[in-house]
């Protein structure tokens, strides 16, 4: 059974993120952004550990802590709180708290912090779990990725909606000098323009008629690591302006004050539009553009990667196994797979695999649990065999290398083929 946390934090953009790292560690969540609802989360669930912040708009996390400890529950309690409260934390911890944490809180201070306290979660997942892409096009984008992560400069990631480009950017994290601090992925299309200078840069107590404390926002959560701007064409302008002073200046604002706050983060964004039609049409800022694609790496979409359609499909079906907890053997009709256009990329592939891992009747998934038409034949009545069939052959040879280390004569030998054979294999499947 999974250890059940609750994160008491009124900064939803906070809680999201806290949110995340505890799911993909393995723990289960639950949150509550004032002291009411905190104590009817404990009171109606098997809470192993109470993450609170000290100030909260209705009571506060040492209110909390003391109604807990009056309850005669034995919850451990972690604080977090801002430098200038230091004082809260150390009356939090004299008063039966375990530890605390000063904001920004940074994800791996948190799980060390855990695993003292809790333990780790009964199924700890890996700590990372990546697609591997075989295509030459995408092995492409991920060599000039790993090349630019260490200069720090700013990265467009163009391409489709799909594609995995937030994984790009996530690989520029992992080679990067920022590699362990904060990934804070943020969707520009999903802010509204009145409250997008609040969430980027927080607000002081007061700044508006909600602002009943202060809050930090994405650039502060993010501090020393990676700022990912998502849908970035979607942008409001206003903040587009804003933005472009950050870029130049490095420091920022919070809503309602005057102190500058330095800017410590690396800006990746991404986008599917046509950025230079975006700029003809007034929609967004030309020398914003330049500031944020002082570098661009381009992801290719699915359709262009036919190659890497089975290893992706079961990748996914392995992974959405192991989290639905049933048994798959594989896919039949293969084809059916080949021939789809993958409109969706990526993100529609793994999303069939769930659906078909989900409700499939039998361990062998078809095209059908899929939700695919049937592969379709081509004229002089040839299906799509031969795509099948080469993309089988890939992943076979590429698996047989693996084995054999890279040696080409035993290589060969196991494939039942000549060397020569296998190196002009080799070069037209591009693996090197």
């Amino acid at each position: 059974m999974k250890k059940t946390l609750l994160v008491v934090e009124d900064n939803l953009i906070l809680c999201d993120i806290l949110e995340k790292w505890l799911l993909k560690a393995g723990y289960g969540v639950l949150t509550a952004t004032d002291e009411p609802s905190a104590r009817r989360k404990i009171k109606g669930n098997d809470v192993a550990l109470v993450l609170t912040d000290v100030r909260l708009p209705e009571g506060d996390g040492i209110s909390l802590l003391e109604w807990s400890v009056s309850q005669g529950l034995h919850i451990p309690f972690v604080v977090m709180t801002e430098y200038a409260s230091i004082a809260d934390a150390v009356r939090a911890v004299k008063l039966g708290a375990k530890d605390y944490l000063p904001k920004p809180v940074h994800e791996e201070q948190l799980m060390e912090l855990l695993r003292g306290l809790v333990g780790l979660p009964v199924s700890v997942p890996p700590r990372k779990s990546f697609m591997k892409r075989f295509s030459v096009a995408v092995r492409e984008t991920e060599r000039i990725a790993c090349r630019v992560a260490p200069l720090d400069c700013s990265v467009m990631i163009l391409g489709p909606n799909g594609s995995g480009k937030e994984s790009v950017a996530q690989l520029i994290q992992r080679h990067s000098g920022r590699k362990d601090k904060p990934f804070v992925a943020v969707n520009c299309g999903c802010i509204r323009g009145e409250l997008a200078a609040s969430e980027f840069f927080g607000h002081v107590q007061g700044a508006f008629t909600d602002a009943k404390k202060d809050t930090a926002g994405y650039f502060e959560a993010a501090r020393g690591g990676t700022l990912f701007l998502d849908e970035i064409g979607n942008m409001p302008p206003e903040m587009q302006t804003l933005l472009l002073r950050v870029l130049q200046e490095r420091v920022y604002c919070p809503v309602g004050s005057r102190k500058e706050l330095e800017a410590d983060v690396r800006i990746l964004s991404a986008t599917n539009e046509d950025m230079e039609r975006a700029i003809r049409e007034g929609r967004f800022r030309e020398d914003l553009y330049y500031r944020l694609a002082e570098f661009e790496i381009c992801q290719p979409s699915l359709s262009e990667c036919p190659e890497d359609i089975l290893p992706l499909a079961d990748f996914f079906r392995k992974r959405h196994s192991e989290e639905i907890r049933v048994e798959t053997s594989g896919f039949t009709e293969q084809a059916s797979m080949l021939s789809h256009s993958w409109p969706g990329n990526v993100r529609e592939l793994g999303n069939r695999v769930r659906r078909a891992v989900l409700l499939a009747e039998s361990p062998s998934l078809t095209h059908r649990d899929l939700g695919l038409e049937a592969a379709v034949c081509k004229t002089g009545g040839k299906c799509k065999k031969g795509l099948m069939e080469e993309a089988e052959e890939k992943e076979r040879i590429r698996k047989i290398l693996e084995e054999c280390g890279g040696k080409i004569s035993r290589a060969a030998k196991m494939l039942g083929m000549s060397r020569p054979t296998l190196y002009k294999k080799m070069e037209m499947y591009g693996l090197r």
